[in-house]
């Protein structure tokens, strides 16, 4: 079981580095990396997750390459303009109502990235739950034509009151991840897509039964990991029979490294369907000894249940 912390590039979150832990079983690699925020009982399904990829591996892919977009975090509007232009990606998703922020500061950052991607190009935001309803209302028509918008709003009763009253499609995310019955938000006529995340929902089996459930088209994303991670969300992507849009899994840019020397990086705007071996020395220029960790998945495990994962000592068993 090792600890890593890499820096990112940009703020994300409200945090400057990615922390997490890799954990390794026979079938190979996997990551456990909840955000520091989440507590025992939400970390277990992300430590589920990582259970899968160590010990179970995953179901066998449809598709061998997955569309990505880039991730335009919230920054000034020749940064979102530059990282989009140096993408290789078609598809963009802006991050909008950044705590600090403005609405202009939204809107020139929109209209960067739609400059920079040129003719043909598709921008999606993602405001993760921050606006009321006629706020989310007012900027997504100020935003102009958007392929969606993801979750604008907080609530499941939030989000269907938008969707009512503009035209932009509706992505839940947070309401996915977090809603124990993923039937809600279609029963709500909440969302006409889904945003999908592996680690918060348990795992690829878990989150493929969600996706049925939900009867809607998938978005996978991801949530800001190492290529260990991003692994995870790209067999999910290649497991589910169909997938109308560009998946958010090219976010390894996001970070100033990674712990394999054959990163998960974007080509063409597209990631292979592959698991990277983690190299012991790119693992140990990022590795820390931190036994919060290790406390974190310790407490996640007694949550979870079943055979153990991990121990007080660190080790897989």
């Amino acid at each position: 079981m090792r600890v890593f912390a890499i820096p990112m590039r940009t703020r994300f979150r409200g945090v400057t580095r990615r922390e997490g832990m890799l954990v390794r079983g026979p079938a190979g690699w996997g990551e456990f990396s909840p955000f520091p925020e989440y507590g025992p009982k939400e970390c277990a399904r992300w430590l589920a997750a990582a259970r899968e990829a160590a010990h179970d591996g995953w179901p066998a892919p449809l598709r061998s390459r997955i569309p990505v977009n880039v991730t335009v975090p919230a920054v000034d509007a020749e940064t979102a303009h530059r990282i989009t232009r140096v993408s290789g990606c078609r598809t963009a998703k802006v991050k909008v109502a950044e705590p600090g922020q403005s609405e202009a500061d939204d809107l020139a950052r929109v209209e960067a990235v739609r400059d920079a991607l040129g003719p043909g190009g598709k921008v999606r935001v993602d405001a993760n739950g921050a606006w009321d309803p006629d706020t989310a209302v007012r900027r997504l028509t100020l935003l102009g034509e958007l392929e969606y918008a993801e979750q604008p709003c907080a609530t499941l009763d939030e989000l269907a009151l938008v969707r009512r009253r503009v035209d932009t499609p509706i992505a839940a995310d947070e309401s996915i991840r977090r809603a124990e019955d993923p039937l809600r938000v279609r029963a709500a006529e909440a969302a006409d897509i889904v945003v999908l995340k592996v680690q918060p929902l348990g795992g690829v089996r878990a989150a493929l039964r969600v996706a049925e459930a939900c009867g809607l088209p998938v978005v996978v994303s991801s949530a800001v990991e190492t290529s260990v991670g991003l692994a995870a969300g790209a067999a999910l992507a290649a497991a589910l029979p169909e997938l109308p849009y560009a998946c958010g899994l090219g976010t390894l840019s996001l970070l100033e490294g990674d712990v394999t020397s054959d990163p998960l990086t974007v080509t063409d705007g597209a990631i292979d369907v592959r698991r990277p071996e983690v190299a012991e020395d790119a693992l140990r220029r990022y590795e820390i000894d931190d036994a919060a960790w290790r406390r974190r998945a310790v407490q996640a495990q007694e949550e979870l249940g079943g055979a153990p994962l991990v121990t007080d000592a660190g080790a897989v068993r």
